[in-house]
């Protein structure tokens, strides 16, 4: 349990805040497939007019699918940080759900590029919007650092696991900076998110940390 010198007494367990963002992150994930329907097929009445069709629905099914494991990434990153943070206030919940408001946003700035990948506008929109939520789940981590929510872990291995967490916030500002040219190509960028990570943190990540249940079935520092 974390001493209460590190930590106000009005912090409560992350398993609430964790059930909220899991089911977040899986409605926002399943409304992108909205976007595709058989209606942006057209007229089809031949397989060939079905083949056209399916050929031009090849941006807005490479928007749903890097959108979709874009999102992933993000909730691999939620699920590593909560294995370290083990209690939160109202400072880091409203962090979370600044975050996860912009996390509901996809689907709609997904929907933009796939629509209007042509202007300026539906081209930048999902990438500004991957930025801003990446860049939150980083703050959340700095201030888990600064809060003292986090167990089980040395302040130099949480100096590195922050310096890790830069990748994504890297690669996706350079995936917005580029989306005036590129569009959602620029996400792209990501498949180099391994390597930079690991130049970032500098050494192997640390190991999850082994809770011992307490009754009732709660973890310990969970409860």
């Amino acid at each position: 349990m974390l001493g209460r010198r590190s930590h106000p007494d009005a912090s409560l367990s992350t398993r609430r805040t964790e059930a909220f963002t899991d089911a977040v992150f899986a409605i926002a994930a399943t409304l992108l497939v909205l976007g595709l329907t058989d209606q942006s097929l057209g007229s089809v009445r031949t397989d060939a007019d079905l083949a056209a069709g399916l050929v031009s629905l090849a941006h807005p099914v490479f928007s749903f699918v890097i959108s979709f494991l874009i999102l992933c990434v993000m909730w691999m990153t939620h699920v590593r940080q909560f294995e370290w943070i083990v209690r939160i206030d109202d400072t880091g919940m409203w962090i979370n759900n600044v975050r996860l408001l912009l996390v509901v946003l996809v689907p709609f700035t997904s929907s933009l590029d796939t629509l209007h990948a042509d202007l300026l506008l539906g081209r930048v929109l999902l990438p500004i919007n991957f930025f801003l939520a990446i860049v939150m789940g980083w703050l959340q981590w700095g201030w888990a650092v600064r809060s003292g929510a986090i167990a089980d872990l040395t302040a130099d291995d949480a100096r590195r696991l922050g310096r890790a967490g830069l990748s994504a916030v890297i690669l996706s500002g350079a995936a917005m900076l580029a989306s005036p040219l590129v569009g959602s190509l620029g996400f792209l960028l990501f498949a180099f998110d391994g390597v930079l990570t690991r130049l970032l943190r500098g050494a192997d990540t640390p190991a999850s940390p082994v809770r011992e249940p307490r009754a009732g079935g709660d973890v310990g520092g969970r409860g």
